[in-house]
Parts: structure tokens; C-alpha cells; sequence
């Protein structure tokens, strides 16, 4: 009988329905856990709170934002009753928008077709905005004991690690293989504290550069320091190439306001707020933009002032690059310009108002180095 890869890649490590991977990796959390607000509490909401804010984010920059989070909505009523402007505020500076817009409907469908009470199992809790399999096992495990393994990046290394798996973890096969793996190391009557230590123990103990080997648990059994290998696993296909984009920013100035421009659904920083915006194949100086706005400043003959810093901007699978041209605009001007923007979300705002807009991180970034607000 042909022998499942599962059981092979198991055998030299721990035997078949043997729970001292699971035992070893409890004790050591004992000692060494993290001390973080939602790991004193088994309210699904807080617990859900901390999981989408920390996708993407290191828990040093997360932790303050749930606290503010849970300062400003103590509830998911709370956070079910707020504007998406309101959310997207406080998010400001955590990046991946997204996860702020999944994170408000999903509250809104908790209240509105759960009675304000999370589903208590990772079947259901999947149905939700903005939660995918990591997130709905964290909530299961966490909040209702459901024997259901997490498989974050800190999972991967460590079972890859002490595994050497070396299919790729980005692949198909690679998930597969991890998530039964997963399934069959995990603590059935306690899979609240091994899903919570073995996230630990990759941020800890089994870092992504130079894992501490020498005093690991597993340093006699772990199958990539036996073999001189933990820095070379796990494997991971390379990402598609980062795209390229240029942005030239019109800075439209109105006595002490400024104009901005609310963008759209179907491109980056859905529900944001940054400046009339040209995007062309690469950087130009002002006189070399063509658009409607720009002619409109050229027969006006307002004086452009270029601000001499070039912003680069790393998003997912882009490289933003952009100039900032700032403009005093005349009445004269405005008069006309209005005629433009009749049908785009372009208003002016004195900077209090601005400061309660969320934005970007390259306009923010831009506006506090160039004292705007």
C-alpha cells in the first residue's frame, strides 16, 4: 500500500497520534508568551478585532491601533453604527484598505443578520466580509474551542522547519499539505492555547532571520537545524513582479483651503481622499502633462510650484512614484474649474477638516512634511 507524503514527512518526528509536538509546544508557551489585550478575553469581537488588524502588520504598529479601536467602538454595535469615513479615519496608516471596509461590513452583518452575536463555528464565521480561513480559525479556536489550526506565516516556518517541507507554502499543494499537517498536530482539548503558542513560538523563537536553534525545544528533532537548513525553508515561489505607476498630484490652493478628491471603487484607496490626481506611463515635469485642469492653469497663467521631493510608495505588487505641483487658484480660475469638476467628488477643505479625512499614507506623509495641516 502506497504510504501517504503526510505520514512520511511525520514518521521521524513524532508518532502517530502522539501529542508531544502539541505538549512541548505548550510548556514552552507557559513561559514565554506574549502579554497582548485580546489574549485576556474570549470575546469573539475583540479576538476578531486583533486578527484583521494584525494581517499584514507587525503586533509593535498593530497594538495601538486596537486600542483605539477599542476605545472608539467598545462594541461591534459601536462599530456597526460608525461611517466608513469614520473607519477608514481611525485605520489611517495601516495600509490595505480593504481589510478596513471587510472589517465595518462584516460588523454590520453581524448585527444586522446575527443578532450582534458572532457565529460560534469556523464553518460559519467564513460566510463573513473580510474573514478567510486564518481568521475563522483564530475565532473558533479563540473564542468557542473549536479543534480547528491556524496557518499563518508563523505556521509555515515552523512546520517547514521542523518538518523540512520543501514544497512551496504559496502553492496549492503547499497549503494542502500544511493544513493537514496542521489538523493533525493541533491540541483537541485545548486548541485555543496551541493555536495561540505555535503563532508565538514563530515570532519568537522560530523567527524568519536567524532563528534562535541553540535554545529551541525542538533542536534534536527539528530536521532543518539537524540538516544546517532553517534559513533556506520555508520555500516560497516568487511574487509577480512589483508594477510601476506615476503620479503627478495638482495641489489646488483656495485662500487657506485645499481641494481633494474622494476616490472611486475599482482602483487602490477606494473611500480616500488625495489630490486631483494625472497618471501617466512615467514621471513629467508639469509643462509636459496633458489634461483638462492643467490647460485650464496654463491659459490663466498661474504660477506651478514643483515640490522638489519625489515620494516612492510600496504597495502590494506596486511601486508608486509621485510629484507634487502646487497651485494658488484665482476666482477667475475656480469659476471655470468648477465646470470640471462638476461631476467628480472634488471639494475644498480648510486643514481641521482635512486632518478628520482618511487618506493615504503618501498624502498624509505629504502633508505633514509640508506643514499643510
Amino acid at each position: 500500500m502506497k504510504r501517504r507524503y503526510i505520514d512520511i514527512i511525520t514518521d521521524n518526528i513524532i508518532p502517530s497520534n502522539n501529542t508531544y509536538f502539541a505538549t512541548q509546544l505548550t510548556k514552552w508557551y507557559q513561559q514565554h508568551q506574549r502579554i497582548l489585550p485580546w489574549r485576556a478575553t474570549k470575546d469573539p469581537y475583540k479576538i476578531w478585532l486583533s486578527e484583521i488588524i494584525l494581517q499584514q502588520t507587525r503586533v509593535a504598529q498593530g497594538l495601538p491601533y486596537y486600542n483605539r479601536f477599542i476605545e472608539q467602538y467598545p462594541t461591534i454595535y459601536d462599530l456597526a453604527a460608525a461611517s466608513e469615513t469614520e473607519v477608514l479615519r481611525l485605520w489611517q496608516g495601516l495600509g490595505y484598505y480593504t481589510r478596513a471596509r471587510n472589517l465595518h461590513a462584516c460588523a454590520r452583518t453581524v448585527v444586522n443578520q446575527f443578532q450582534g452575536q458572532f457565529p460560534n463555528n469556523y464553518k460559519e464565521l467564513l460566510t463573513l466580509p473580510g474573514i478567510g480561513p486564518y481568521t475563522a480559525a483564530a475565532i473558533a479556536s479563540i473564542a468557542f474551542k473549536e479543534a480547528v489550526p491556524v496557518v499563518d506565516g508563523n505556521v509555515y516556518r515552523v512546520l517547514s522547519r521542523i518538518f523540512n517541507i520543501e514544497v512551496p507554502i504559496n502553492t496549492n499543494k503547499g497549503k494542502h499539505i500544511f493544513n493537514e499537517l496542521a489538523q493533525r498536530l493541533i491540541d483537541l482539548t485545548a486548541p485555543d492555547v496551541y493555536n495561540q503558542a505555535i503563532m508565538d513560538f514563530g515570532a519568537i523563537q522560530c523567527t524568519p532571520v536567524k532563528p534562535i536553534c541553540i535554545s529551541c525545544i525542538f533542536n534534536t528533532s527539528c530536521l532543518a537545524f539537524v540538516m544546517g537548513k532553517q534559513n533556506q525553508l520555508p520555500i516560497k515561489l516568487p511574487n509577480i513582479k512589483s508594477k510601476k505607476r506615476f503620479f503627478h498630484y495638482i495641489i489646488i490652493e483656495i485662500g487657506d483651503e485645499l481641494l481633494m478628491s474622494l476616490r472611486k471603487e475599482g482602483d487602490i484607496w477606494a473611500g480616500l481622499y488625495d489630490f486631483y490626481l494625472i497618471e501617466g506611463d512615467k514621471l513629467n515635469e508639469f509643462e509636459q502633462l496633458t489634461d483638462e485642469l492643467v490647460d485650464l492653469i496654463k491659459r490663466h497663467q498661474l504660477p506651478i510650484e514643483k515640490k522638489p521631493k519625489l515620494y516612492k510608495h510600496m504597495l502590494t505588487h506596486r511601486t508608486l512614484y509621485a510629484l507634487f505641483f502646487r497651485v494658488v487658484a484665482t476666482a477667475a480660475f475656480m469659476k471655470e474649474a468648477q465646470v470640471l469638476f462638476k461631476n467628480s467628488e472634488i471639494n475644498s477643505f480648510s486643514p481641521e477638516s482635512i486632518k478628520l479625512l482618511p487618506k493615504p499614507k503618501l498624502i498624509c506623509n505629504f502633508l505633514e512634511e509640508f506643514v499643510y495641516i
